[in-house]
């Protein structure tokens, strides 16, 4: 599926890696796909982002995550689509040390799916699993997000 919109991937890169949360948590957008597929994110465990007991904080492992779906979908759907988090839950499986990283992907078939079940004018609500893994590949937590898909209606 192409682009809907103007879609500048080192700008978009450059805008989240200056965003104050994610410049205070250390995390770094690695790439953004030309065609607005994928998202690549990486986070060094530094004094900035660890918790209590010198491991990553939650906070900071759930920010790498939150906005890109939402990014990628409304880069993709179109302005004639209205996209909104709706639902977020994270499941931390072991702690996180060193360099941790996640990609964030939306594919073809996903997008298929959602203007289908939109064509109408309905609403469709879509999990996506999300995996933040160490350097060894092993995850440090699941994130599943929920997200609100519609086409806008047509103004009065």
């Amino acid at each position: 599926m192409v682009t809907r919109l103007p879609w500048n991937p080192d700008a978009i890169r450059r805008r989240l890696n200056d965003y104050a949360p994610y410049a205070g948590a250390r995390i770094e957008v690695m790439h953004v796909a030309e065609d607005a597929s994928e998202i690549r994110v990486q986070m060094p465990l530094e004094e900035s982002n660890t918790n209590l007991v010198g491991t990553h904080f939650g906070g900071s492992l759930y920010a790498m995550v939150d906005p890109h779906l939402m990014i990628l979908l409304i880069a993709r759907l179109g302005p004639e689509y209205v996209v909104w988090d709706r639902v977020a839950t994270i499941d931390f499986l072991r702690p996180g040390r060193g360099t941790v990283h996640a990609t964030i992907r939306v594919t073809g078939d996903e997008i298929e799916e959602i203007l289908a079940a939109t064509s109408g004018g309905e609403k469709h609500l879509r999990d996506w699993t999300l995996e933040i893994v160490d350097e060894e590949g092993e995850a440090v937590a699941t994130v599943v997000k929920t997200l609100y898909v519609r086409k806008k209606r047509a103004e009065a």
